[in-house]
């Protein structure tokens, strides 16, 4: 796995490298910039970047436009959304082209490294690993949506937890459920958030992006 990353402070940004590299993972670029990241995206083009959401001139939204413009320079890179805070604005606007090879994690997921690991390996296999704590806030955002109301507890959890990436078996762990509990669940908010079988959407991922975006 080839990555790069785009972290202005040099400390975490040195740490973050010499972690993956310890990892036995290829860091082939470290970037302090918007620009430079880009940069070293169009030079090595990596499998993932590891993108801080505020990076300078005015450390605002510069790292969540970098990854928005990578992914349209380079459809199939996996990004991967490092940020101190919750921020649901950004999280939606990353997500807003599609959820495949997406995360968003805080940046204190770094120092549980089998779960940073977990997630960068998720999403540089094309999945979704959203930080857990940006679910929860996104969950208390969207309880007004009638579609999100028809949902029991239980349904919310299984959507919550499907949210983070995690696959039915995960999910089941998570749960302590069985698999086919699971999979009963998913069909009973396939069917009351109106998502018919289409074989032209994912309705997996459709389900989820409903959630995130609040639509």
């Amino acid at each position: 796995m080839r990555i790069v990353i785009g972290e202005d402070d040099a400390l975490l940004r040195e740490g973050l490298a010499l972690l993956l590299k310890a990892e036995g993972l290829d860091v082939v670029a470290t970037a302090g910039t918007a620009d430079e990241l880009l940069a070293a995206v169009d030079t090595h083009r990596p499998d993932v970047a590891l993108v801080d959401v505020r990076m300078p001139p005015t450390h605002t939204d510069e790292g969540i436009k970098a990854a928005v413009e990578a992914r349209r320079r380079h459809p199939g890179l996996a990004i991967l959304v490092l940020s101190a805070y919750v921020e649901q604005a950004f999280a939606t606007e990353l997500l807003a082209g599609g959820s495949a090879g997406l995360g968003y994690l805080l940046k204190e997921r770094v120092g549980r490294v089998e779960q940073f690991l977990d997630a960068l390996r998720r999403v540089a296999d094309g999945g979704t690993a959203i930080d857990p704590d940006v679910v929860t806030q996104l969950l208390v955002r969207t309880r007004t949506d009638p579609r999100l109301e028809r949902l029991s507890p239980r349904e919310r959890d299984v959507l919550a937890l499907m949210a983070e990436g995690l696959g039915n078996t995960a999910i089941a762990e998570r749960l302590v459920v069985t698999e086919g509990a699971v999979h009963k669940h998913i069909r009973s908010i396939f069917a009351k958030l109106d998502l018919p079988p289409d074989d032209q959407n994912d309705r997996r991922v459709t389900a989820v992006l409903r959630y995130l975006d609040h639509l």
